[in-house]
């Protein structure tokens, strides 16, 4: 998308009344949107040239954790016979290697819940906002949802959309989103920011996670 369509984009956001800049709370929590081995790993890989975003949301992950806030971390049950994760298999050939217990269900190191983290599995890699979830955020106050994770045209979307629409702040932390085609890839983080969320730099994010943490 060259600067004179972007420009084109805004001002048509901007009549139809996207473009305002969203309030954050003081209650966030971190989702960390399906983290799975299969995207990274050479022999299949899916999104091959994130590794800057991985170490970003390493980093979020752990100034989430040291702030103290929710963690919520999504992930997509693969199983041998289709019946989860469906769209994975219609993706790509080699994803026919998937069965349950295969190493590309594993997380990507670092990446991984601790015990006393929410996991959120999933049968197909889309929206998760579902009612249960949804109460758990609602009874822990959390106003403000911080998304990392790969794929901003399917799963990250999909979170950020469901996020806005269950009455949540969504910032979408820049470097720690990642997707295999750069050109959808900023296209989509646009459409995202125009429409439905913040997009911040992850020291942006930074700073707003200590801010929390120390109260200020």
């Amino acid at each position: 998308m060259t600067t004179d369509d972007r420009t084109a984009q805004s001002a048509d956001y901007a009549r139809a009344g996207f473009g305002q800049e969203l309030e954050p709370g003081t209650r966030p929590a971190l989702v960390v949107v399906d983290p799975a081995r299969a995207y990274i790993d050479p022999e299949c890989p899916l999104y091959a040239g994130v590794e800057e975003n991985v170490e970003a949301m390493r980093t979020l992950l752990a100034e989430a954790r040291e702030a103290g806030i929710p963690v919520v971390i999504t992930e997509v049950r693969l199983r041998a016979d289709g019946s989860d994760a469906a769209v994975f298999f219609k993706k790509s050939g080699t994803l026919v290697a998937f069965c349950e217990g295969s190493p590309y269900g594993e997380f990507i190191h670092g990446l991984e819940p601790t015990c006393a983290e929410m996991l959120v599995t999933k049968k197909y890699p889309s929206a998760f906002f579902g009612t249960t979830l949804n109460s758990h955020l609602t009874w822990l106050g959390v106003d403000t949802v911080l998304i990392a994770g790969l794929s901003t045209s399917g799963c990250v979307r999909a979170t950020t959309l469901d996020a806005m629409q269950h009455g949540y702040v969504p910032i979408v932390v820049e470097d720690a989103v990642g997707d295999r085609d750069s050109t959808i890839h900023r296209s989509n983080l646009f459409d995202m920011q125009q429409k439905m969320a913040e997009v911040w730099p992850l020291t942006r994010a930074q700073e707003y996670l200590r801010a929390i943490s120390t109260g200020n």
